[in-house]
């Protein structure tokens, strides 16, 4: 079984429940536990905040682009920005580390796709975007 979904948004922060009800819906068809449901939306949810807030400075007139994959028993998540990027992806990654301290960032969204997701990897090229790709079985 292989089905591909694209589709991209406003960089608004409302948008961030919708990208989570997406991507659960696509996800359905795998018939995940509620459990497992829950991490992809919760790392759905920390990637797609990334982008917005970090990637555009919550520029609602650029757009948070989402695909998904699934293909045997995995869904492939794929979040991407054409915002500011990352000089230093590693150091980005670090629990607690924000690049965005006076808005009081945990600085735990990386840890949180980590955490609740197979695989997750970190692309960005500064002043170019970052996409994330995460990976559940």
């Amino acid at each position: 079984m292989s089905n591909v979904m694209e589709v991209k948004f406003s960089a608004k922060s409302e948008n961030e429940s919708l990208a989570r009800v997406i991507v659960a819906s696509f996800a359905a068809k795998l018939d995940p536990t509620l459990d497992e449901l829950a991490d992809i939306k919760t790392a759905v949810s920390e990637a797609v905040t990334n982008s917005i807030i970090h990637g555009y400075d919550e520029d609602e007139s650029k757009f948070v682009y989402l695909r998904c994959e699934i293909k045997d028993n995995t869904i492939k998540v794929v979040v991407e920005d054409r915002g500011h990027g990352m000089e230093d992806v590693q150091m980005a990654m670090q629990p607690l580390y924000t690049s965005k301290p006076e808005l009081e960032r945990s600085g735990m969204g990386f840890t949180v796709m980590e955490s609740f997701m197979d695989d997750v990897e970190v692309s960005s090229i500064k002043n170019d975007g970052t996409k994330i790709v995460m990976t559940k079985k």
